[in-house]
């Protein structure tokens, strides 16, 4: 059982640097690279480079998915502010990626037919709402002794301390912005990753202190 259960944390760090190195090549890379590609060049990267990456990038995000859910079963109890934070953010992450910017990037790309104009904004506004979670999802893996299974240093969570509960509701307005709010100051690469750091700062310091 102990090699079943680090094949799965193996499976779950291996999916999960596929897929957030494809959401960081989405944001940092390609996106900056469209604004100023020569119309010929991007449509050529759009019809033969962008289904690729999407194909890695999706089930990158559906097998971290996966495992992260054999290993929160594994957790059971022993689950606490950081682990259930984090889990919570990657569980939007995912949700974003396949009920949101798969569908817009399939119209984007030219796979399905649609509104390319309207799809477009829906996939960015998704995909740096994940840029953002990434940073402190990732600290709540690390942060919460995730693999070791021994959680005896952080509280077990607890839906009356206001630690996680004021954190729990800006990471759900968050992700209420990603789907209808506005891109705002996460448009540009250096703000998403500002953002992120920040909210990572915020999150986990309200977790610590309050």
């Amino acid at each position: 059982m102990e090699f079943v259960d680090f094949l799965f944390r193996w499976g779950h760090g291996l999916f999960g640097i596929t897929w957030i190195g494809m959401l960081y090549y989405f944001n940092f890379v390609q996106g900056e690279y469209f604004k100023e590609a020569e119309p010929d060049a991007k449509a050529d990267a759009t019809r033969k480079l962008a289904p690729r990456a999407l194909w890695w990038f999706r089930w990158g995000a559906m097998f971290t998915f996966l495992t992260g859910l054999y290993l929160l079963w594994m957790l059971g109890k022993g689950v606490n502010q950081y682990i259930a934070l984090g889990a919570l953010m990657g569980i939007f992450m995912f949700l974003n990626v396949w009920l949101i910017i798969w569908p817009a990037q399939k119209i984007v790309v030219g796979i399905t037919e649609g509104d390319a104009a309207a799809a477009a904004p829906k996939a960015l506004r998704a995909s740096r709402t994940n840029t953002l979670f990434s940073g402190p999802m990732l600290w709540g893996m690390f942060g919460s002794k995730h693999g070791s299974y021994d959680t005896s240093g952080f509280e077990a969570i607890s839906f009356s301390d206001l630690g996680f509960l004021v954190p729990l509701l800006i990471i759900l307005a968050l992700e209420v912005n990603g789907i209808v709010g506005k891109v705002g100051p996460m448009a540009s690469v250096k703000g998403v990753i500002h953002m992120s750091v920040l909210l990572t700062a915020v999150v986990f310091g309200l977790v610590a202190f309050l």
